[in-house]
């Protein structure tokens, strides 16, 4: 024992034993272990990082949600700017505002219906107004819709004025003219050449459905015609049917408005 307790006789030997088998036993826990734990670290960061891309992912499309809604109000907002910046140019009309909620089959806006009628006191002939000017009438009306024929309609006709000269013409519809963005005009009677592209038409005094003074577009095109006393062309409409949500009806008929300048 006391041979053992000072020199290591007998602890030397096994030692080295354990040192060979033992430690390399061992190393080899020790580097499983090791191994082990870092694959569960790398699982559970990776269970983590899907948890926050998920909860990310609902945070986008949370954000897309809202910023739809946002940009569905900047837009709700702009028409009602603009319909409110047109109710001011034409205040000597009492007007009610409404939304399109169908329109004919095509392209365009030449006939749609809106989601204000009679109840409303909407009635038949009644002109709306949209944009810059004129979008059409009424022509027929139910309690709480009404359906609005445009002035690009094929059967659609406008008595109309240039405001730099005060001649009259009329404004025809024409659905295949209006794929380039016009409509058609005649029965101009214009003598001293003053009627030029870019020159304003609105609705004149004597037609019969309209109200004076709306603005129906812009002259595009003016051609003589073959019998030399009038001439023809092309409008630019100053409404884009292409685009439309909300109009205005005037809540006033032409034969009232008449009766109204007679008195």
């Amino acid at each position: 024992m006391a041979l053992t307790f000072r020199t290591g006789f007998i602890t030397e030997p096994f030692n080295a034993i354990a040192g060979a088998i033992v430690v390399p036993v061992q190393r080899g826990v020790t580097t499983a272990g090791t191994w082990f734990k870092t694959r569960a670290d790398e699982l559970a960061e990776i269970r983590r990082l899907q948890d926050e891309n998920a909860s990310l992912r609902a945070r986008i499309d949370e954000l897309n949600t809202q910023n739809t809604a946002l940009q569905q109000d900047v837009y709700e907002l702009n028409e009602l700017r603009i319909l409110f910046d047109l109710d001011k140019q034409y205040e000597e009309y009492e007007t009610v505002g409404a939304r399109v909620i169908a329109k004919d089959a095509g392209n365009w806006y030449h006939s749609f219906v809106i989601d204000k009628g009679s109840d409303e006191g909407i009635q038949k002939d009644m002109n709306v107004i949209a944009g810059s000017g004129l979008v059409g009438r009424v022509i027929d009306t139910g309690p709480h819709w009404a359906k609005v024929m445009t002035i690009i309609a094929d059967n659609s006709s406008v008595s109309g004025t240039v405001l730099s000269s005060a001649d009259n013409l009329m404004v025809t519809g024409d659905l295949t003219l209006y794929e380039k963005g016009l409509i058609g005009f005649s029965k101009l009677v214009d003598n001293a050449d003053r009627v030029a592209a870019g020159d304003k038409i609105v609705t004149s005094n004597i037609s019969d459905k309209y109200l004076p003074g709306i603005l129906i577009g812009y002259i595009s095109s003016v051609e003589e015609d073959s019998n030399h006393l009038t001439k023809s062309g092309t409008v630019t409409p100053a409404v884009d049917f292409n685009h439309l949500n909300d109009v205005l009806v005037v809540l006033q008929l032409k034969e009232d408005h008449t009766t109204e300048v007679e008195e």
